[in-house]
């Protein structure tokens, strides 16, 4: 880079100061907000920190316009991810008013005991991810019915969302359709299906160890007469909704559409509207009962676009029932948009100040030998998820930085499409301000820490 546009190369000590005043900041945050943190002080935290970074950029020979495109153009490449967010917003609402979800609820309760709930959350997340090639789209779908029937059956929701990521990600790391399993192979340079086959050596041991770990939560915390409380919950959703098998045809289209390769976007876009028809259809009682007695197309066209863009909460005089039967719509997914935007500012400055870069190549100093490469590896992915705040980025930049070092110590590329996934990917949803780890705390209600 021409110094009077990029930073010259930045110490070691510079490169962290940012990170530091970052982690003091959410440090502090929990202490003080607790989980409120997510609510602005983390947003803010992530600000100072970017310009912190903005500071040592300039220092270092970075000019404002320089890296101020940095971060506009960190800000981009999480549009797609923004949107996405703001739909299923709108998706969670439309399936709740078109009866959607309260019928999932309804019938998973009845098949689903608390003891093996946990396996059967995460066994059938991996299956559709491994359809759909998706992990967002998994927990948008089947995770946001499968976390409200682990409410209703007293599972802690900790527990329930972890069970829905864990499947999630497992299918979305093995998938062809997936876009990282496909980045991964693509940065390291090997082939898509010789790189699935070598991730099963992690993955699937990854799994049955998840799988029997939850049988064993489930089985020694399982609520005691939680099934048999579960009445006044079954009778609260059908007395407000009316629910049938033709509940299940507008979420099986939308999967079948994402299986076809067909784009999240306009896919979730359908999603939406097909669940409003859906209202119209068959929630007639329950959308006049939202209107306050008013009838008419005006009236449930009102109703209907209120719900979406605002969010709908449904009582039903179950205060426990009530609690699931809300959702916040476009409007309730605004606090996480506004997380992601202040990410990837703050790693968009981080990487066009070269700090980023600083201290991934720093990690080079601790390789001495394959092992230690591959460590390596995984740690330079973890750390660029917490710092540059995206998945992609933490398999596209460690990729191409230790790239050359596998070939030249003779490793199989596949060794490092691996280790990228193995860290990179699975990885991302644990970071509160990565834009994984918000969008599932913000699809599935729950604080990524918890």
């Amino acid at each position: 880079m021409h110094p009077s546009t990029g930073p010259r190369k930045v110490p070691l000590f510079h490169a962290l100061i940012p990170l530091l005043v970052l982690i003091a900041l959410l440090v502090l945050n929990v202490v003080v907000f607790g989980d409120a943190g997510l609510e602005g002080p983390n947003q803010l935290a992530l600000l100072v920190a970017a310009a912190v970074a903005m500071v040592v950029g300039m220092y270092h020979g970075g000019t404002v316009e320089h890296l101020l495109e940095h971060a506009y153009a960190s800000i981009r490449t999480a549009l797609g991810a923004l949107l996405i967010l703001l739909l299923i917003g709108a998706l969670s609402a439309a399936w709740l008013v078109a009866g959607i979800v309260p019928a999932m609820i309804h019938h998973g309760l009845l098949l689903l005991h608390p003891s093996y709930f946990l396996v059967a959350a995460c066994i059938a997340c991996s299956f559709v991810s491994l359809a759909t090639g998706s992990s967002w789209s998994t927990a948008a779908t089947v995770g946001i019915a499968l976390m409200g029937i682990g409410t209703a059956l007293g599972i802690h929701a900790g527990l329930v969302a972890g069970a829905i990521i864990s499947g999630a990600y497992f299918g979305d790391k093995l998938s062809p359709l997936s876009d990282t399993t496909n980045l991964a192979p693509a940065v390291a340079g090997t082939e898509l299906f010789a790189h699935i086959r070598y991730m099963l050596i992690t993955t699937v041991p990854s799994l049955a160890i998840t799988l029997l770990l939850f049988l064993v939560i489930g089985l020694w915390t399982a609520p005691v007469g939680a099934v048999e409380g579960l009445g006044p919950i079954h009778a609260a959703i059908t007395g407000r909704f009316a629910v049938g098998w033709w509940s299940y045809l507008v979420p099986v289209a939308i999967i079948l559409l994402i299986w076809r390769k067909v784009p999240a976007l306009p896919a979730l876009f359908l999603g939406i509207l097909l669940g409003m028809l859906f209202a119209a259809i068959f929630q007639q009682d329950l959308l006049r009962d939202l209107a306050d007695g008013a009838t008419g197309p005006r009236a449930m066209y009102q109703v209907l676009v209120s719900a979406v863009g605002k969010g709908a909460s449904i009582s039903t005089g179950q205060p426990a029932v009530d609690e699931l039967l809300s959702s916040g719509g476009m409007a309730g997914m605004m606090g996480t948009v506004w997380l992601i935007l202040c990410a990837m500012t703050f790693g968009g400055v981080m990487e066009g100040a070269g700090l980023l870069q600083r201290i991934t190549g720093s990690l080079m100093g601790l390789v001495r030998g394959d092992g230690s490469l591959v460590a390596t590896t995984a740690a330079s992915c973890v750390l660029t998820n917490v710092t540059a705040s995206d998945q992609y980025l933490s398999i596209v930049v460690p990729g191409r930085m230790f790239a050359p070092v596998f070939a030249e110590r003779g490793l199989d590329p596949r060794v490092l499409s691996r280790t990228l996934e193995d860290s990179g990917t699975v990885t991302s949803a644990l970071v509160p301000w990565n834009t994984c780890g918000a969008y599932m705390s913000g699809v599935l209600g729950v604080a990524t820490m918890t």
